[in-house]
């Protein structure tokens, strides 16, 4: 029996100031993403002139790039509640004055301390950014239509921004010096700043009492900092090292201590009446696989290109600049899938689209590869089959939610994301070393290497059949169509008018 995506069970409430178009909405929140997103990679070609520069160890190095993702996956669920509580206007200029400072500071640093220090501070900016930028769109567009078309742009921006992210930051390090690879996020973060204020309205979300569900949020974001930190030392350091064993109990207790709270506070975090959607717990599963694949597509194939073929890391940015358009392209063509198969059914289809393309780079040769066949074809499969991921698991998941919980929805679903990104980068980082240790002595060193990318390509590939499986449960929701969504607005003002 198919269910209808129905507008909110509430009124939604005014967002965007009278005679404004909504397309100002979906624009302010789409650069705000591009923002937090493209800061996972821009830094990343600039680490070997950081560490010249600012004498850093290898382990600053990493911190530079963990410091920022800790944060960022750690503070979602405090940033989405404090968004319904505060409203989301408020969170979201909180978080851009935050991003934009911390990138000024970071990008002045003269020692690694204070780099280090500003990127665990920048991604406090970008927690409060990312649920926030996604629940002003959930919660201005009554339409279902345009609510789908936005959403498709805020989902793409995800994939685009990665990729644009390792191109920028080639050209800025080559072009300038490191230190624009931060200063780039000032200009876009003040005009966002000035717009956002000017431009959308101050009115709370939620009508519940205010408080905050601090210990709550304590336990999640030392957790998720503990686990992220064990995870991404255990391929340095080994699963079985001291202080991986340390911080993996920690996180264990944390995240145990964060649930009993959530079951006993009288304003967690989640809302309860949230676990008890069908949808929304299930598509948070999936896009906790989505973010293992999605991070671990764009990071495995980046080495392959660069330390099996030998690209230089710009060109290896710009051989994936055609995945990111047709992630585009699937994003915007699953708007129109989605009237024919609905959300579920799109899911299964991207799922297993996705673990094909996974399962031919699995197959590539260490050399000679030849790109269009070995490189390009399984990887615009995986582009196709993710952007029709990205909008369908977005519109499952938030179906349901009340707009008054609306940022602790999209916090989930955020979280889930980063937090399948960063625990499945770290577990098939280790199972690849693995791999190509074991490899090593049967091979040459670039055999062995690409032996070790291709278990982890078949993990990806298992996942994506395991999310495929997992969507057969969601409700068969059906989007309405722009003809059933127009006839249901005259219902609506008939049924006023009487």
């Amino acid at each position: 029996m198919s269910a209808s995506l129905e507008p909110p069970h509430a009124p939604a409430p005014a967002v965007l100031r009278p005679n404004l178009p909504l397309g100002v909405v979906v624009a302010i929140s789409c650069v705000a993403l591009f923002m937090v997103v493209l800061d996972t990679t821009i830094v990343t070609l600039a680490l070997p002139q950081m560490r010249e520069a600012l004498d850093m160890s290898v382990s600053q190095q990493q911190w530079v790039v963990t410091g920022y993702l800790i944060t960022l996956g750690g503070l979602l669920l405090l940033a989405a509640r404090a968004g319904d509580l505060f409203g989301h206007k408020r969170v979201f200029l909180f978080g851009m004055v935050v991003f934009t400072a911390a990138s000024l500071t970071g990008g002045l640093a003269g020692d690694p301390t204070i780099l280090i220090v500003s990127r665990f501070i920048q991604g406090v900016g970008a927690a409060a950014l990312t649920p926030t930028s996604l629940s002003l769109i959930t919660t201005s567009h009554t339409d279902e239509t345009q609510r789908q078309r936005a959403l498709a742009l805020w989902s793409i921006t995800i994939a685009f921004a990665g990729t644009a992210g390792v191109l920028l930051g080639g050209v800025l390090t080559s072009e300038l010096n490191w230190r624009w690879v931060l200063f780039i996020n000032i200009p876009p973060g003040v005009a966002l700043f000035a717009a956002a204020l000017w431009c959308l309205l101050p009115a709370r979300v939620g009508t519940k009492p205010v408080r905050l569900d601090l210990p709550g949020s304590l336990c999640v974001t030392l957790g998720i900092g503990a686990l992220s930190y064990g995870l991404s030392q255990a391929s340095v350091d080994g699963w079985g090292s001291t202080n991986v064993l340390v911080a993996l109990g920690a996180a264990a207790v944390l995240i145990a201590g964060f649930v009993a709270v959530q079951l006993t506070s009288s304003q967690p975090l989640i809302p309860r009446a949230l676990l008890r959607l069908r949808s929304l717990l299930l598509g948070n599963l999936i896009m906790l696989m989505l973010g293992v694949v999605l991070n671990a597509s764009f990071f495995f194939i980046s080495l392959y290109l660069q330390q099996a073929i030998g690209y230089s890391a710009l060109r290896a940015g710009m051989a994936m600049v055609p995945v990111t358009l047709i992630v585009i392209v699937g994003g915007f063509v699953s708007r129109k899938l989605v009237l024919v198969l609905g959300p579920r059914n799109l899911i299964i289809m991207g799922g297993l689209v996705v673990a094909a393309g996974m399962a031919w780079l699995a197959a590539v040769p260490a050399r000679p590869p030849v790109f269009l066949t070995h490189i390009l074809g399984p990887t615009l499969i995986v582009g196709i089959g993710l952007g029709f991921l990205m909008l369908s698991i977005t519109l499952t998941g938030t179906s349901d939610v009340d707009p008054e919980d609306a940022g602790a929805a999209s916090g989930l679903l955020n979280t889930s994301r980063q937090l399948g990104g960063a625990v499945g980068l770290a577990v098939l980082t280790t199972i690849a070393a693995h791999a190509t240790t074991d490899a090593a002595g049967d091979s040459d060193p670039v055999e062995a290497l690409v032996h070790g990318y291709s278990i982890a390509f078949l993990i990806c590939a298992g996942v994506m059949v395991v999310a495929s499986l997992i969507a057969l449960a969601l409700p068969n929701i059906k989007a309405p169509r722009p003809e059933d969504e127009a006839k249901a607005g005259e219902e609506r003002s008939a049924n006023a008018a009487s």
